[in-house]
This record gives structure tokens, C-alpha cells and sequence, in this order.
């Protein structure tokens, strides 16, 4: 029971960790390029630093270079005189220059090779970050677009409620006339209804009247006067 507790910890912490990922992904893509961008300033900074050590042992390379060459030149005008003792002494200062030019030409090729190696690096980081951006710049245009398409989600759902609100209002304005309805139901009643039958009957000069009318009252006033 407490492994199938700690599995199901787990994986609510691997989601609660994605959908956080997920909600702050453009912030998180902007943090990255930073760092990126913090890296690849620092590879530039070291790769700077080693030209500058290259140059400069490439300059003692080169002054070390003239001075054999100088004292050689030297040497051999001493012999030339018969000065063996001057040779002897310029020979052992050659030597020394030759030994620490062999160590300086070292350094300087494992300097180019350190360089090469670390120029490759920062082009290669180079043009990644420049797809990293390209990159976030296409993430928010995506964000952007879900967001839109989202609002345009909650839109369409809410046109249901206009559907209904609009079938609701054609339903009362549809509604039959209640007095329209009642005045056909008393006309059904009076169709109904026998006991008018007499009075139909009398206004058509069947008998005598069942009412007094207007006229009457009339004829009625005109035999007095």
C-alpha cells in the first residue's frame, strides 16, 4: 500500500510539474536563452584570453627567433676570429634559447589547437542560440494563437447560450393570443349554446321579437308624441 502511495505521489508531482512547465514554458524559454546567452559571452571571454596567450607567446617565439639568429651570426664571426671562447659561450646561449623556443612553439600550438577547437565551440553555440530565439519567437506566436483559439472556445461555447436565450424568446413571441383564444372559445360556446336559437329566429321575422331594440323604443316614443 505504501509503494501504490508513494507511486501515485509521484506521478501527481510529475503533472503538477508539467502543467507548471507548460503555463510558464515562455518564461522558462526566455530564462534558458539567458543562460544560453551567459554561457556563450563567457566561451567568448576564454576564447579571447587564449588569442591573447597565442599572440603573446607568438611574439616570444618570434623575438627568440631573432636573437638565435643575432647571436648565431655573432657566434660565427668569433670563430672567424679565432675567438673560441666568445663562440663557446654565444653556442650555450643558443642552445638555451633553442630549448625554451621548442617549450614556447609547444605552448603555441596546443594554444591554436585549444583555439580552433573553442572558435568551432562558440559557432556552434552561436547558431544555436540564434535557433533558440527563432525558436521562442515561434513559441509565442503559438502561445498567442491557442490563447485566441481559447477565447474563441469559450465564445462558441456561449453561443449555446444565445441559442437557447433565442429559442426561449421565439417560444413566448410564438405563444397563441390568450384573448384571441378565449374569444374563440366563447364563439365555440355560443355555437354550442341552444338557447339562442329563439332570438335567431325572431330576427329573422319568425315570430315575435325575444328583445327590445333601439327601434323600438323608438316606435314606441314616436306613438306617444
Amino acid at each position: 500500500m505504501f509503494g501504490t502511495l508513494k507511486t501515485l505521489f509521484v506521478g501527481a508531482n510529475a503533472r503538477a510539474e508539467e502543467q507548471l512547465r507548460d503555463h510558464f514554458s515562455i518564461e522558462l524559454i526566455d530564462q534558458k536563452i539567458r543562460e544560453a546567452e551567459a554561457g556563450l559571452k563567457a566561451a567568448k571571454y576564454a576564447l579571447a584570453n587564449l588569442i591573447q596567450r597565442e599572440r603573446s607567446e607568438q611574439r616570444q617565439v618570434d623575438t627568440l627567433v631573432a636573437k638565435i639568429n643575432d647571436v648565431m651570426a655573432r657566434a660565427s664571426e668569433a670563430l672567424q676570429q679565432e675567438r673560441r671562447d666568445l663562440a663557446q659561450e654565444a653556442a650555450q646561449a643558443v642552445a638555451a634559447m633553442e630549448n625554451e623556443l621548442t617549450l614556447r612553439k609547444a605552448t603555441v600550438d596546443r594554444l591554436e589547437t585549444r583555439i580552433l577547437q573553442l572558435k568551432q565551440s562558440v559557432e556552434t553555440a552561436h547558431r544555436r542560440l540564434i535557433d533558440l530565439k527563432q525558436g521562442a519567437i515561434a513559441a509565442r506566436a503559438a502561445q498567442k494563437e491557442q490563447q485566441i483559439q481559447k477565447r474563441l472556445g469559450r465564445h462558441v461555447a456561449q453561443e449555446t447560450a444565445f441559442e437557447e436565450a433565442e429559442a426561449l424568446i421565439s417560444n413566448v413571441l410564438n405563444r397563441d393570443d390568450p384573448f384571441e383564444q378565449s374569444q374563440i372559445l366563447k364563439d365555440i360556446d355560443a355555437g354550442l349554446d341552444q338557447s339562442n336559437v329563439a332570438d335567431k329566429l325572431a330576427m329573422a321575422g319568425f315570430g315575435p321579437a325575444t328583445k327590445s331594440t333601439a327601434e323600438d323604443v323608438l316606435a314606441r316614443l314616436n306613438a306617444k308624441a
